[in-house]
């Protein structure tokens, strides 16, 4: 499987050209000369260009911490993206009492340990279900065999859908439709942007409705 893609990050020759306001009519170093110190200073301010420089310097660096903890390319890349957002808009806190690049790498392995959470409550919820939660012993809600093998083979179609979704959009979208809560109240406990959990709800909204059609079509007569 390929590597991280670093879309945040300008290119090299972009990234070489940046340089700060003149001082006294004069250009100073280009950004990517600059310390990782005196660029997080600027980050802290709310620079952008700043930010990309620092993004360009750490972004392997922190992949690979990311990587070596998850061992999924999808899920330490979209960590990894997360850990810059929360670097860029935390950055004000740094307040020099550690490296830059430790300071990154401490926020890095709390997300992480937030994923990790989130996937173990992931895994509690499906143990709670039991073995087979489509099975039901309520004489008002009794399957036929043949209705409870259509049940069943729904349950895996779901499955192989469903298997390439990150863990925080499947609990997402429990949160929306099995506890009815607020786009809002699912931002705050996923650790997502509010779009990022629109945009995630849509996709597994997807998902389950072309496993609704393939089931119709399975089901329709020749």
């Amino acid at each position: 499987m390929s590597g991280p893609t670093n879309s945040r990050a300008p290119s090299a020759a972009t990234s070489s050209a940046l340089a700060s306001p003149r001082l006294g009519g004069k250009p100073l170093e280009p950004l990517d000369t600059w310390t990782d110190e005196a660029l997080f200073a600027e980050v802290a301010r709310g620079s952008e260009p700043h930010f990309n420089v620092l993004y360009e310097r750490y972004f392997q660096r922190i992949y690979a911490f990311v990587y070596l903890r998850i061992r999924n390319h999808a899920d330490a890349e979209e960590l990894t993206q997360e850990t810059f957002t929360v670097v860029f808009r935390a950055a004000e806190a740094w307040g020099g009492r550690a490296s830059p690049l430790a300071w990154v790498y401490g926020i890095a392995k709390n997300t992480i340990s937030n994923h990790l959470r989130r996937l173990r409550t992931g895994r509690e919820r499906l143990e709670q279900a039991g073995p087979n939660p489509l099975v039901t012993t309520s004489p008002i809600w009794s399957y036929t065999p043949e209705e409870q093998l259509d049940l069943d083979r729904c349950a895996s179609q779901l499955d192989e859908r469903l298997s390439g979704v990150a863990a925080w959009q499947a609990e997402a979208f429990l949160l929306r439709h099995g506890e009815n809560c607020t786009i809002p109240e699912i931002s705050k406990r996923t650790g997502r942007s509010s779009d990022a959990v629109r945009s995630g709800l849509y996709r597994v909204k997807k998902l389950l409705m072309e496993v609704g059609v393939d089931s119709s079509a399975q089901e329709r007569p020749e």
